[in-house]
């Protein structure tokens, strides 16, 4: 229900954005799209990259964007010589809009797309059909459709540099311990995460389930010297009780400082 909303909410944000430019304004108008066809690595696999190019002020979104906003949707039916495709995503920014806060890129993305081919001595077609929301003060949906051979290629600065900027993992900032306390409520769950973290400027905390169908509400975090503490909460689709899976849990500290990633939350 709660994701039916989030939907209903960003829809209806890209209606008020077409009666108020008059259909003035096209996706064309606003967002370029491509596929960087990368490099093949030394395990057979192919690292490419989804570049988005947005006009000025305009943003889309990360892979959990917040409540008012719509993550990427991927669909890579009818490539060729594809076992599985990964997405990579470089650390987003947090904006605040009319209350609501969302979290995605402004101005343009590059996404790093790692291709398992199924015969790594033969080359790959990549095809994307990608969907996506684009904002400035109004939002509209966009969809694209995107195909490319890859084969040895060479090194590729831009895909580089979104790999560059992916969060650090625990370990590498410092992170001592984080635990998670669960705790029922009256439609799911709380989640409550202590970590020792050093801090790393403002901070945002996202956290993100195995399961996607749960949905997740925003997150409120408080500082006290080196230990952060956050919590939300979380309500299954179908208004049923779940269990959650602490290993599958995702703790994300979005700072300006640089952004950390931490796999799993163990008990206390």
């Amino acid at each position: 229900m709660l994701k039916t909303l989030t939907t209903a909410v960003f829809l209806a944000s890209a209606g008020l954005c077409a009666a108020s430019m008059g259909h003035a304004t096209t996706q064309d108008d606003v967002l370029v799209a491509d596929l960087l066809p990368g490099w093949q690595m030394p395990n057979g696999h192919h690292m490419a990259g989804l570049r988005l190019q947005l006009a000025p002020q305009w943003k889309t979104y990360w892979r959990s964007p917040g409540e008012a906003g719509i993550p990427p949707l991927f669909n890579w039916t009818g490539s060729v010589n594809v076992k599985s495709v990964k997405v990579y995503w470089p650390s987003p920014v947090v904006f605040h809009t009319n209350g609501m806060q969302t979290i995605g890129y402004h101005d343009g993305v590059v996404l790093p797309i790692e291709v398992v081919p199924r015969d790594p001595s033969k080359p790959v077609e990549l095809r994307a059909g990608v969907d996506l929301g684009v904002c400035n003060q109004i939002c509209m949906p966009a969809a694209v459709q995107l195909s490319a051979v890859l084969d040895k290629g060479g090194p590729d600065a831009a895909i580089k540099a979104a790999l560059n900027a992916q969060p650090v993992g625990g370990k590498m900032a410092g992170l001592r311990a984080i635990s998670c306390e669960v705790a029922p409520i009256a439609d799911g769950l709380r989640l409550t995460a202590v970590l020792d973290l050093p801090q790393r400027g403002a901070e945002t905390v996202v956290f993100e389930t195995a399961d996607p169908s749960v949905w997740v509400g925003e997150a409120e975090s408080a500082r006290s010297g080196g230990r952060l503490t956050a919590s939300a909460e979380l309500v299954a689709s179908s208004g049923a009780p779940f269990a959650l899976d602490r290993s599958g849990v995702v703790v994300t500290v979005l700072g300006a400082g640089g952004s950390v990633e931490i796999a799993g939350c163990p008990a206390p």
